[in-house]
């Protein structure tokens, strides 16, 4: 076993959010893999709907008081931490009042999906990176899951990628079925940018930015693609399996686990 230390970055985990395919995954995944012995550690948005005094969630002060540059506005990073007893597993959660504090997932309670859904996902992306760093833990592997983390293998293996946490590590991105059907805003190439994205493309992320562009963004900077919905946005996939990378198609409920743990040291071991 090569890839000792995994990063789970997702975006739905049960019991904190209602079941569905991606909540299960973030909530069993990442103790089958601890329990094979691997080291983990968990991430998640804090979504307005989690309950955080049934959850027994509490705020990580060491870990929090950081402020992140968006859209030239400054949003504070709250860290909170809670407990899955059964799985001996702990999740940390990505706060901020702006963006998550009262407000669901994609969508409202009507279904309209939220303006910002951009700048989320770059604040999410951007704390869980920096609270790794102030955790001074160094992953071996890190498995994005979902939309939400689509940013994370673009600022790690760019701006993040001489960080002694980061310097070596290979990223997973797991595709879902869980496009988002509004464009993103038409400055999202400028807001994604950091001082130290200047010379990269972004020609790709330019005006209308749709769900496959985002994760095509994502593939672009992954070592290793997973197809982890059994329907998922075929366009997507296709340009996975373009890239010259691992690519594992969709597994089975019963035997899903064992092929994602084989399949990090498969991507470990790429060169």
């Amino acid at each position: 076993m090569k890839a000792n230390k995994v990063l789970f970055i997702t975006q739905e985990i049960t019991p904190y959010l209602p079941e569905s395919e991606m909540a299960n995954v973030g909530r069993y995944l990442p103790q089958a893999i601890q329990e094979k012995g691997r080291e983990i550690r968990t991430f998640m948005p804090k979504w307005g709907n989690i309950n955080e005094r049934r959850n027994q969630l509490h705020e990580v002060i060491r870990l929090s008081g950081m402020n992140l540059i968006i859209d030239d506005t400054d949003h504070p990073l709250i860290i909170k931490v809670a407990s899955i007893q059964a799985a001996r597993m702990q999740v940390y959660f990505i706060d901020n009042d702006d963006y998550f504090q009262h407000r669901l997932q994609a969508a409202d309670e009507d279904g309209n999906e939220y303006d910002d859904n951009d700048s989320r996902a770059i604040f999410y992306a951007r704390g869980v990176i920096e609270t790794v760093k102030k955790l001074r833990w160094c992953p071996d592997v890190i498995h994005c899951h979902g939309w939400m983390s689509a940013l994370a293998p673009l600022y790690i293996k760019t701006v993040y990628k001489d960080e002694p946490s980061f310097r070596d590590v290979k990223i997973v991105f797991s595709v879902y079925e869980d496009d988002f059907k509004n464009k993103l805003s038409q400055d999202f190439a400028s807001k994604i940018m950091m001082k130290d994205l200047a010379g990269i493309d972004l020609s790709s992320v330019q005006g209308d930015v749709d769900y496959a562009g985002l994760i095509k963004l994502a593939i672009d900077y992954s070592d290793g693609v997973i197809q982890n919905s059994e329907n998922v946005n075929e366009e997507v996939m296709n340009y996975a399996r373009s890239k010259n990378i691992p690519v594992l198609d969709f597994q089975s409920p019963d035997n899903y686990i064992d092929a994602f743990n084989e399949f990090y040291d498969k991507v470990y071991d790429n060169e």
